[in-house]
């Protein structure tokens, strides 16, 4: 199969995912965007929930992305609270209703539709093979991962736990199955 192909299914699977998701945020009387945002501040981790790493997610100015927050603020979707130790530093915390619309949007209904119909193990393949792809873009492309703490290069499993070389903070068991903003993957990924 060609690169072309394989852009082909993509671009269509993007474009099912993406009119599904402008429905159900019609719906919400939001944009997708706002959907995007929930959602990414749902996995994120503590050192990745503030407006500059979901601008960066997103792919949007921070401009942009202020008014996104703003909105979501306003609707009581999600709350803004300083840094205990960074007053510079404002992380972004669902509520639950925020958390209430992401377990309803994801995973879009167009894949929980499928998901019956494909063999999990024709599911865990295709999750590892696109994972792959997806690592390969962000490293050739110089983008950040995001990805989930667990796999970055900087986290250390000790015996009490787990401890973060970047940060150099310990880890809860929570923290390390959420993604981050400052993920590496090791050298020999």
């Amino acid at each position: 199969m060609s690169m072309l192909e394989i852009h082909q299914f993509l671009e269509r699977l993007g474009n099912l995912i993406r009119s599904q998701g402008r429905r159900t945020s019609a719906g919400l009387d939001l944009q997708p965007v706002h959907l995007n945002a929930l959602y990414y501040l749902s996995i994120c981790n503590r050192y990745s929930d503030t407006l500059l790493a979901v601008s960066e997610y997103l792919g949007q100015t921070r401009g942009t992305t202020s008014q996104t927050i703003k909105l979501l603020e306003q609707r009581r979707l999600l709350t803004k609270k300083p840094d205990p130790v960074d007053g510079r530093v404002t992380h972004l915390k669902l509520t639950a209703s925020g958390r209430k619309i992401v377990l309803q949007s994801w995973p879009s209904p167009v894949l929980k539709a499928a998901e019956s119909l494909f063999p999990v193990d024709q599911q865990d393949a295709l999750r590892d093979q696109l994972k792959q792809l997806l690592h390969t873009c962000q490293k050739v492309n110089d983008q950040k991962t995001f990805a989930i703490c667990h796999s970055c290069r900087h986290n250390e499993k000790q015996a009490g736990g787990y401890f973060c070389r970047l940060t150099q903070e310990p880890l809860s068991p929570e923290d390390v199955t959420l993604i981050c903003r400052e993920h590496e993957f090791p050298q020999s990924a």
